[in-house]
């Protein structure tokens, strides 16, 4: 007997005098057994009272529920589902004292392990609903020492009716905070997650025993317990149960459980968000309750910034909670003609207006493929605009049934989730209020959202570009942060990149980055915006005819109206130069430029990429870079070619940092490969060539291109160190150092690099332009081919490769076996069977194969 000897003994009245108030199952067909005396005397007793009995059986579950939050000690919780019946609670709780306490006493004694199994049962189920009545009942049910333990053995019962008795009675328990604890430590959580696991189990039973996890997961030191690899798949599978309880139940766990970030990444390798994602979907019905245990869950999840992008690819986005107060400045164009969200007007069909404004009403309903042709993501724009325009007017935005949403957080930290459509077109309402603090949050949105080219897309065709560019102007820096900020992140897009352009976003960049006050944060994403505006490495056609600039009629369509046979001509493109000029002469001035040369001499590696690349392309619309000239641009480009990190040769940070010397050197790698594309640019000036010191700068070059920056970017600095030894003269002595040094540092490795990875023809023009170079006797060429690894692919290359390449690849392998430090490596590399192959087969290169063998010590 289990609870014996912790129960005292019982003395209890025959007649059962209050028993009618008490809560038994019952079952119409008779069970077989031999009962214990004490309960047979009970039974006989309890028999002849049946008439004044009250019988009924409650399956309900979480019917409301609150968020959970743990912590109170005030006795019932505020944050746990509540169970309810169809039998009147305050009878219940008024009878209580009067029930006589001997009988909550003997049935927790029957259910000792000693006791028959239905016995059991009854008892199990007459407490469970016997604390329906409340906290007092409770109270008095846990005075008995044992009953929980009792209890949860319960749960391995093979009957159902007795594990939902059980579940119920620990729900009920481990709703009061006091007593969570305990229910835990009794191993409930183990025994539920073994009940859970059992192939049939109903749906009552399964509802009681989440609901008992949803109680117990509101403490933090529960969840890890209840987040194990045997549950969770049990959880999410539930969310798609037939029984709208057990759904409900599950969601509430989950939401606990997402309270805690050691959690998160165990939720979402389980595949928690795909299915939680469903649940908020427009066409998905589903109770309010798991819609909003669903939405809770996500939210905490996407406090993370990996599993936010997991959501917004699920079809939902967050959305901040500004209050209703903020759209009250909302005024919606009444009386104008309809037009697409992104501002594009519908042509007018009819030629004079409708008597009643029908046209304008049901303009949607009559629209031919020949007048409009609107495609997805244009329609889905109309929708959400629509519907949120609706909720703002009937006053519903951000209310549920009429009511306000009540939250424990302060305003300006509330998220809720939303569908695409709904979300970004409720982003782009919120853009357009006058409260500044619900724009900078809803631009902060948009940048958090803006995650690839589908979401970018969606912001432009909903209209966000043209409120972002005129919130730029903004008075508040909170604003102008926010909303650089997501314009930063919707540049990345070409094709919002040009609407931006085409809106005017230049005019506003250029002034904010002449503020010599702003921030630094402010300063690195305006260039960004910029530099992906003004980028000189655009094709000339693309930049001035893909899109109309500037509000101009420019651009495709302009092309089309011209003779197809006629191609664009160098002419066509000057006059695209001068009216881009033109556009932009008035805020490209010497105080911007000046600016950019400010920033290349004082700012990080990454910054200073940005100036040059935009003055480069000032180049560009301004051939003669006077102003540039003029601007001390030599003080700009002699700071970019002294980066710290190739100067630090001596510090340890490659050996103790190598992540972050890595992410340096890559900076300044970059940094320096803009400056020289800037300077070979301003050396087609004349002027230029005149002013600057050229000795100086060849210098610099020339330890660039021995340093340990990456090949791919010394191209530049070789084309631009070759440009300036021309323009240095004769009488200079860097004219054959410089040549061989950009062969040995940049030709041959480039060239070796092509070798180990292009296509077979690329692989062929690079070995026989290699073997020029060796050929022509440079100075340690061999020695070069061989530091850089060059052997073993040129011997890959002559077992592959065509005639023409093996034979090159040959001589280069004679040339470089006169060494006898390199036999090693030529023979390490297989070189000898390839060889005697050749020969053997007598192919065209069995001569130079010959001489390479009797070279080699073999």
């Amino acid at each position: 007997m289990l609870a014996a000897s912790t129960i005292p003994s019982i003395h209890y009245n025959t007649k059962l005098p209050y028993i009618h108030h008490l809560v038994l199952n019952t079952t119409s067909e008779p069970r077989t057994r031999k009962p214990a005396a004490a309960v047979s005397s009970f039974r006989y007793n309890y028999n002849n009272h049946h008439h004044g009995l009250f019988f009924f059986k409650p399956h309900t579950y979480a019917v409301g529920t609150v968020r959970a939050r743990a912590g109170n000690d005030d006795g019932a919780s505020d944050a746990i589902p509540q169970q309810s019946s169809s039998v009147d609670i305050k009878e219940i709780s008024s009878s209580s004292s009067t029930f006589g306490d001997s009988y909550v006493a003997l049935f927790v004694q029957m259910l000792g392990l000693d006791y028959d199994p239905l016995d059991r049962e009854q008892a199990v189920e007459a407490l469970w609903k016997y604390s329906l009545g409340g906290k007092k009942c409770i109270d008095y049910i846990m005075q008995f020492s044992g009953c929980i333990n009792l209890t949860v053995n319960l749960l391995r019962s093979e009957s159902s009716a007795a594990c939902e008795a059980a579940a119920g009675l620990l729900r009920s328990i481990s709703s009061i905070n006091v007593y969570r604890d305990l229910v835990a430590e009794c191993g409930a959580i183990e025994e539920i997650t073994g009940l859970l696991t059992r192939p049939s189990l109903t749906s009552e039973v399964k509802g009681q025993s989440m609901c008992t996890l949803w109680n117990l997961s509101v403490d933090k030191k529960h969840r890890l317990k209840i987040a194990n690899t045997d549950i969770l798949p049990l959880l999410i599978k539930s969310l798609e149960d037939e029984n709208m309880k057990v759904k409900e139940a599950a969601g509430g766990v989950l939401a606990n459980l997402a309270l805690s970030k050691s959690n998160h990444n165990i939720l979402v390798e389980a595949g928690v968000i795909p299915k939680l994602a469903m649940l908020l979907k427009a066409n998905v019905e589903g109770s309010k309750v798991i819609r909003k245990e669903a939405r809770n869950a996500l939210i905490e999840l996407a406090k993370d910034d990996y599993y936010r992008i997991l959501i917004i690819e699920e079809g939902l986005v967050p959305v901040p909670m500004v209050g209703a107060d903020a759209y009250k400045s909302f005024r919606p164009e009444l009386h104008s003609w309809p037009s697409l969200p992104d501002g594009t007007e519908i042509e007018r069909t009819s030629q004079g207006p409708s008597k009643f404004g029908a046209n304008e009403l049901l303009l949607g309903l009559n629209v031919s493929d020949k007048n409009a042709n609107i495609d997805e993501a244009k329609m889905n724009a109309m929708v959400g605009r629509s519907r949120q325009h609706f909720l703002v007017r009937i006053g519903a935005i951000e209310s549920e049934d009429g009511r306000k949403p009540q939250s424990e957080f302060p305003i300006d930290r509330q998220l809720t989730l939303l569908p695409w459509i709904d979300g970004v077109a409720r982003l782009v309402l919120i853009l357009g209020l006058e409260d500044e603090r619900a724009i900078a949050r809803a631009a902060e949105s948009i940048a958090d959202i803006s995650i690839n080219e589908h979401m970018r897309m969606l912001f432009k065709e909903a209209g966000a570009i043209k409120y972002l560019v005129q919130l730029l102007d903004h008075s508040s820096d909170a604003v102008r942060l926010a909303t650089t900020h997501a314009l930063e992140r919707l540049s990345v897009s070409r094709g919002v990149c040009q609407i931006m352009e085409a809106e005017g976003v230049v005019h506003p960049l250029v002034n904010t980055l002449k503020n010599l006050d702003i921030s630094e944060s402010l300063m690195e994403k305006t260039l960004d915006i910029l530099g992906r505006i003004l980028d000189p490495s655009k094709e000339m056609k693309s930049k001035f005819y893909d899109i109309p600039v500037n509000g101009s009629e420019k651009g495709l369509d302009a092309a089309e109206s011209l003779d197809p046979s006629i191609e664009l001509t160098g002419n066509v493109i000057e006059a695209a130069i001068s009216e881009t000029t033109t556009s932009y002469g008035k805020v490209l001035d010497s105080v911007f430029i000046g600016r950019m040369i400010g920033i290349m001499k004082t700012s990080y590696p990454d910054l200073q990429r940005k100036a040059a690349s935009i003055l480069e392309f000032i180049t560009i619309i301004d051939p003669s870079m006077d102003t540039i000239i003029s601007a001390d641009i030599e003080s700009g480009l002699d700071a970019i070619f002294q980066q710290k990190a190739l100067e630090d040769t001596d510090s340890d940070i490659e050996g103790l940092q190598p992540e972050k010397y890595a992410l340096d050197i890559e900076e300044a790698s970059l940094a320096i490969s803009a400056g020289a594309r800037l300077l070979t640019k301003l050396l087609d000036s004349k002027q230029f060539c005149q002013t600057i010191n050229s000795t100086h700068f060849i210098k610099l070059l020339r330890k660039i291109l021995k340093s340990n920056v990456p090949l791919h970017y010394k191209d530049w600095v070789a084309a631009c160190l070759v440009k300036l030894s021309c323009l240095s003269g004769p009488d200079q002595d860097f004219e054959n150092p410089i040549n061989m040094e950009v062969t040995l540092y940049e030709a041959i490795p480039r060239l070796i690099e092509q070798i180990k990875s292009s296509s077979s023809e690329a692989r062929e023009a690079a070995v026989i332009e290699l073997n020029r170079i060796i050929s022509e006797g440079v100075v340690d060429s061999t020695q070069a081919v061989a530091s850089e690894g060059g052997i073993f692919p040129l011997v890959k290359l002559i077992e592959e490769g065509s005639n023409r390449a093996v034979e090159a690849g040959l001589a280069i392998l004679y040339n470089l076996s006169m060494d006898s430090e390199n036999h090693s490596a030529i023979i390490a590399a297989g070189a000898v069977p390839a060889l005697r192959r050749i020969v053997l087969s007598q192919r065209p290169q069995w001569t130079r194969a010959l001489r390479l063998l009797r070279n080699l010590p073999v």
